[in-house]
């Protein structure tokens, strides 16, 4: 089956889903804010690195992905989605990525749009809305060292693929103009996490600091902690990423193989 097809079937079964899901009333997420069982499949993020390369103009891969530039993928995903997006009804077509309107929204950054939310959602008290913001940075420290073990065997493996290249003369052009646009898919998909994660932390510190001010609660200790938190930890797991080679190749020669 072609890989046109496949991507076609793809988007078909998220959309026949979501159809489903709104049908009956229920909710395509599990437990722990996750997908229900039955609707992931394999190359569900496959998209976050075509998504990260389109975005400065680079080629993509034709290539197959690797078990861990698959899991790159999935857990880059949760931190670039807004928290504020991960429980939704329709979140299916979310992870798949069928919606352009949600992949440029990706890219927008607005320091206030966390706390919109949260002021948003119908807590009985202050406390409720300091609980939200505390679980949300936490969720997020719990997701970054997982994020970084994949990212530094990738960029490692990158590196190899990379010397190898350099040795192989028998490449065909495809060959090497998919390895690259691999690497660069790769390198721009850490970037981008690591990018939204800096802005995270801008949009909890705006929201921290204006409950702190408009509804005070001694809460707001706890939530400048775990802030802290997170910060540190995003500190400590930089990734000197292999270094984008950007547009080597027009696009549609990416994918000849």
């Amino acid at each position: 089956m072609s890989r046109a097809r496949c991507r076609s079937d793809s988007r078909s079964c998220a959309f026949a889903l979501l159809a489903l899901f709104a049908l009956s009333g229920c909710s395509s997420i599990g437990d722990y804010g996750r997908l229900s069982d039955p609707i992931v499949t394999d190359d569900i993020h496959a998209w976050v690195g075509k998504e990260a390369a389109a975005s400065v103009g680079s080629p993509t891969s034709a290539d197959n992905l690797t078990e861990d530039e698959r899991t790159l993928r999935d857990l880059a995903f949760p931190l670039i989605e807004p928290p504020y997006d991960r429980i939704r009804w329709d979140a299916v077509v979310y992870e798949y990525g069928t919606k352009r309107s949600f992949r440029r929204e990706l890219w927008a950054f607005d320091p206030m749009a966390y706390y919109r939310n949260l002021q948003k959602e119908a807590f009985r008290s202050s406390a409720g809305r300091y609980n939200q913001l505390i679980d949300d940075i936490r969720n997020d420290i719990v997701r970054i060292e997982p994020f970084f073990m994949a990212a530094r065997r990738v960029v490692d493996l990158d590196r190899r693929r990379a010397a190898s290249m350099a040795q192989v003369a028998s490449l065909t052009p495809a060959e090497r103009i998919n390895a690259q646009a691999r690497i660069n898919e790769n390198s721009l998909t850490i970037a981008w996490v690591e990018r939204s994660l800096n802005q995270r932390c801008a949009g909890y510190r705006f929201a921290l600091e204006h409950l702190a001010v408009g509804e005070a609660e001694p809460a707001a200790a706890d939530a400048n902690r775990v802030l802290t938190e997170l910060q540190q930890r995003i500190e400590a797991n930089q990734v000197v990423i292999v270094a984008p080679l950007l547009a080597v190749v027009p696009a549609v020669m990416a994918v000849a193989k």
